[in-house]
């Protein structure tokens, strides 16, 4: 099975953000941005919407937000720059209320669930996203170890829901990403496996390679 690579930006600095949309810029058609307030997180990342305002780049921005409040946040993403929105189901009081205003300003949508939520969460929204991220990781920090007992989570979903785009987030490198495709992820993202890497499109090949 065929999956896209997807390199996430996480970082606190939006002269980085802008510095490694760059780097990715000739090796990819997205580019997702991690967005923690220290809310939902315990850390913090850039977060401010309107920076991306004055920024010019031929890639798909995805935004992850890993935010509380999310009813309350969610108008200051909507702008023109980015493409999609993803958003914590465990973070919505109203997940359909937050999925109308990103479907009327023309946006793409998606859920994710971290690693303590069940698949079965995901159900009620099987019509309704565009896609479902599984999170691998605890929201916030880049670097962390998969949690193998998400692998089961994509197989569930995959099987019962053949149609959706499965999107697999958080300690992916060659091994992780090879189990996240056999389970039936379409989406890969990757941040330190990319990014940490002298050689941002080497990084991405090996990635393709294994799968």
């Amino acid at each position: 099975m065929d999956a896209e690579i997807i390199p996430a930006v996480n970082t606190d600095s939006f002269e980085e953000v802008k510095r490694r949309i760059k780097l990715a810029e000739p090796f990819s058609k997205w580019v997702q941005l991690d967005i923690c307030d220290g809310t939902f997180t315990k850390n913090t990342t850039w977060h401010n919407a309107g920076d991306l305002l004055a920024i010019e780049t031929p890639l798909k921005i995805e935004v992850h937000l890993m935010v509380n409040d999310i009813e309350e946040r969610i108008e200051e993403w909507l702008i023109s720059q980015i493409s999609r929105i993803i958003f914590h189901l465990e973070t919505a009081k109203d997940p359909d209320f937050v999925i109308g205003k990103c479907r009327e300003a023309k946006k793409e949508v998606g859920i994710a669930i971290g690693p303590d939520t069940s698949w079965t969460k995901l159900v009620p929204y099987f019509e309704k996203v565009s896609l479902f991220q599984i999170l691998g990781v605890y929201p916030g920090l880049a670097g962390q170890k998969f949690q193998e007992e998400c692998f089961d989570k994509i197989r569930h979903l995959r099987k019962e829901c053949p149609e959706c785009i499965i999107e697999v987030d958080g300690g992916m490198d060659k091994e992780t990403a090879k189990k996240a495709v056999e389970a039936g992820a379409n989406i890969i993202v990757a941040a330190s496996a990319i990014f940490d890497s002298r050689d941002i499109k080497e990084a991405i090949e090996k990635l393709k390679l294994a799968f």
